[in-house]
């Protein structure tokens, strides 16, 4: 897979400026933080997108049944 495929949505950063944030990231929250951060990070995107849609999210409909 084309690389600049992949990382299409940095735009114009190259390689060194994307190592180098990831190492900032593993000094700050370390290696067993950032899994959690991107979960969490996710789960607010998704209800995000629900509320602006105007939806409840499947899990939102199971706690209020």
């Amino acid at each position: 897979m084309n690389g600049t495929i992949l990382l299409g949505f940095l735009g114009g950063m190259g390689g060194t400026e994307i190592i180098l944030i990831i190492v900032v990231l593993l000094l700050f929250f370390g290696a067993k933080r950032i899994p959690e951060l991107a979960k969490g990070l996710g789960k607010g995107i998704k209800e995000f997108k629900d509320a602006s849609k105007g939806g409840q999210s499947d899990e939102t409909k199971k706690i209020q049944d």
